[in-house]
């Protein structure tokens, strides 16, 4: 069932299951939290007896051991307080681990139709902000919530055995000041959490997009364009804060309303009940002042209210991505098996575009499988959007793309097609894990052939840790030869029949020309198709056919 059909509450819940936290880590984290603002509850109790019980003025014998009681929960207070939040964070922190984890072996094995139609900003919002609002839910919600309900009633128990009608006047006073504040902060926490979650989002996007693209603004003189695009995201991430804070606001008066009034009642009622002969003054002061720390777990059911809000608009955000790579997992396991000849690839008068742009030229050709197929034209003219159509991201404008006789889809990207863009990514890891992108179970001597193969295995020896070695994020600690020849080593493991190569031969010297021939030599004596979008007219020799979308 997809995100868009289902609840809110479904769509949390299932994130929470994803996480894998178990219900023992959560009661453990509840029970250390009812301890700590248990002995709140209990000092102020114990606390308010022995003041009460100082002014009668008796030996020091019949106040030592209150005292004692005192300072033990002075101290527990603490000490619990401690152990609840390391079993929260440990069980959220661990919960967002395996839940970031199975998020990306989902999109790992998906196709990519869903994921090139975002931001780089929005994915990278997606799979860090938005997951760490889904652990969120469990620390800032469900725990708070959990723990005010258990000492509520531990209060409430305590003042029902000392005067039951003030027992009955404070449990109603605390259902209040929890459902009322939720209420309120309920409708308008909704449209905070959307609201706020995209701006974020937006805000993320835009950041990126400005700091990344900061040659081409200069360049192109629109760093305004760029900056005015931050600020409109910051200025409705702002708005999307007063959004929530006004629920907030009214919530607290609420609830500081019905504080008050227990209080007051429960010490009117207090009084009353000591010049009736019910009580005496020591028991009566528990039962006027227990409220004051009674509703400090209460205090909790407001943000808990908006932290789910925010929690459940991250989660179904994170579902539009996760729950598509399902289903394309699953097209691509049926398409996989009923594709026999998948190396062979058939355009028929393909032309391609974007939504709003103007159409390429049809083209015609068929490759069969151990043959390659260049694709060469003016800048602008569409080559890389060619390739994205032949990997199934998007649909063509005209004509029809068909691998191994299956037309070309989204559920076959990735399994039966891979593409190498012309700015792949050099992750912020070793060169080993930068190969094993292309394939997770690259070892050593695979690696190591791939680089000798690209003529890059004396540049990694030379490294202090060799193939060990950490990489700079997006390969900046690496010229462009040696960063293209990386990446054509990485190209060489995939193991999809039909790949497509954008731009190979780009910061490349002839050394670097000649790896990348002995690369699609190699491919071609596996028996795969390669696909080649080049402006280098000299690499044409390397190709069986050629296809331009000049007019």
């Amino acid at each position: 069932m997809s995100a868009a059909s289902r609840s809110d509450l479904d769509v949390l819940r299932e994130a929470i299951r994803e996480t894998g936290v178990s219900r023992w880590a959560v009661v453990r984290a509840v029970l250390a939290g009812t301890m700590a603002l248990g002995s709140a509850v209990g000092l102020a109790a114990v606390a308010a007896w022995l003041i009460a019980k100082a002014a009668q003025m008796p030996s020091p014998a019949d106040i030592a051991l209150a005292a004692t009681i005192v300072r033990f929960f002075g101290i527990s207070r603490g000490l619990f307080r401690y152990l609840e939040r390391l079993a929260s964070h440990d069980a959220a922190l661990r919960g967002v681990v395996t839940l970031r984890e199975r998020a990306y072996s989902r999109l790992a094995g998906s196709d990519a139709h869903r994921i090139l139609g975002l931001r780089r900003g929005d994915i990278v919002a997606r799979m860090g902000a938005d997951l760490d609002a889904i652990g969120d839910v469990l620390v800032r919600a469900v725990i708070p919530v959990a723990v005010a309900v258990t000492v509520s009633a531990i209060s409430v128990g305590i003042v029902a055995a000392i005067l039951p009608l003030a027992g009955a006047v404070l449990a109603v006073c605390l259902v209040l000041a929890g459902a009322v504040p939720a209420v309120l902060t309920a409708r308008s926490a909704r449209i905070a959490a959307v609201v706020g979650t995209r701006a974020r989002a937006e805000v993320s996007a835009a950041a990126l997009s400005a700091m990344d693209g900061a040659t081409e603004h200069r360049v192109w003189g629109t760093r305004g364009e760029a900056a005015e695009a931050l600020a409109r995201a910051d200025v409705e991430s702002e708005r999307s804060h007063e959004l929530a804070a006004r629920p907030a606001a009214w919530a607290a008066g609420s609830q500081a309303l019905f504080s008050g009034i227990a209080l007051v009642a429960l010490v009117a009622m207090g009084v009353m009940a000591v010049h009736a002969g019910d009580l005496d003054g020591p028991l009566a002061a528990v039962v006027a002042l227990l409220p004051l720390a009674a509703f400090e777990a209460v205090g909790a059911v407001p943000p808990a209210v908006q932290q789910y809000f925010r929690s459940a608009a991250a989660a179904r955000r994170l579902a539009e991505l996760t729950d598509d790579a399902d289903a394309a997992g699953q097209a691509s396991a049926t398409s996989e098996a009923s594709t026999p000849d998948a190396a062979s690839l058939a355009l028929d008068g393909l032309s391609v575009a974007w939504p709003g742009m103007t159409p390429t030229p049809p083209v015609t050709a068929t490759v069969a499988p151990g043959e390659v197929l260049a694709v060469v034209g003016r800048s602008g003219v569409g080559k890389t959007t060619m390739l994205a159509t032949i990997a199934g991201a998007l649909p063509p404008a005209a004509g029809s793309v068909r691998i191994g006789g299956t037309d070309a889809s989204p559920a076959l990207t990735g399994s039966v097609v891979a593409m190498t863009a012309e700015d792949a990514h050099v992750f912020g890891t070793t060169v080993l894990e930068n190969l094993r992108v292309a394939r997770g179970d690259v070892d050593e001597a695979e690696a190591w052939d791939a680089l000798t193969l690209v003529g890059l295995d004396g540049w990694v020896r030379s490294l202090p840790d060799g193939i060990g070695t950490e990489l700079g994020a997006g390969g900046r600690t690496v010229s462009g030869g040696e960063r293209r020849r990386l990446l054509l080593a990485r190209t060489s493991l995939v193991p999809a029949p039909v790949v497509l190569i954008d731009e190979p031969a780009e910061h490349l010297d002839d050394a670097g020309a000649d790896a990348l021939r002995a690369m699609v030599t190699r491919m071609r004596g596996e028996g795969r198709t390669v696909v080649l979008v080049t402006h280098d007219l000299s690499l044409l020799d390397l190709a069986d056919s050629v296809v331009t979308l000049d007019d």
